[in-house]
């Protein structure tokens, strides 16, 4: 079991690294397996990741494990359920009485582009709208909240819930999915509530894998060629 490592993201949200398994080094060992051979040295064993990553030889970064613990708005869990080679458990609002926390942005968005180029609202209608919105979940809530009082099930009233109301669950995904997890999230296409926990969740990546998290940046991100340098 890892320490506990948690990143606020968001109004209400948070990442917490809650279980960590392997490392640059467990892919080395992974990797050298083929050929006999275990650790080296500080230098050369660096260099393969390098060179594992670069040239697309990515099974032994399966032997890194990351377990984390998620709290983000539902629009966003919908967004981040499309990866699927990774195991995920959520909170049920069949069997759990929904904490009503909504996601409420500072600034609104008005898309300028197809290519998601956005610029800010103009400042008073983003205050006109916020307010709006406010009301809006607070009417959510109390329809919600009489709902139950009346005798309705929980996994009917939920219904009345928007998709800015935040769940809960744990994810647990090996590095080499990660790796793709953050190279599709972390880009600025990404929608912006997203890319704030792939933030977040490369800065633990980072921390646990510096190696393998370089080599990342260097041929994933940059789209550097391999060198023997």
């Amino acid at each position: 079991m890892t320490s506990l490592v948690q990143k606020d993201v968001l109004d209400n949200g948070f990442v917490t690294l809650v279980d960590f398994m392997g490392g640059d080094l467990a892919v080395v060992q992974s990797a050298r397996v083929s050929f006999g051979k275990g650790v080296t040295d500080r230098l050369r064993d660096k260099k393969l990741i390098r060179f594992l990553l670069a040239n697309h030889h990515e099974t032994p970064f399966e032997h890194s494990v990351f377990k984390f613990h998620v709290k983000c708005p539902i629009f966003v869990a919908r967004q981040w359920f499309r990866h699927r080679i990774s195991s995920y458990n959520e909170i049920s609002g069949r069997y759990t009485r929904m904490k009503e926390e909504f996601c409420l942005p500072e600034v609104l968005r008005a898309q300028k582009a197809r290519n998601y180029k956005y610029e800010n609202l103009d400042e008073n209608d983003n205050q006109e709208l916020l307010a709006k919105i406010e009301s809006f979940y607070q009417k959510a809530s109390d329809l919600y909240n009489e709902l139950l009082s009346r005798g309705v099930a929980k996994e009917h009233a939920r219904i009345v819930l928007p998709l800015s109301l935040y769940t809960q669950f744990y994810w647990t995904i090996n590095a080499r999915s990660l790796i793709n997890f953050l190279n599709l999230r972390l880009d600025e296409h990404a929608q912006f509530e997203i890319r704030e926990y792939a933030i977040a969740i490369s800065e633990m990546f980072k921390q646990k894998m510096p190696w393998t998290y370089e080599a990342f940046e260097s041929f994933i991100v940059r789209g550097e060629k391999w060198t023997e340098d």
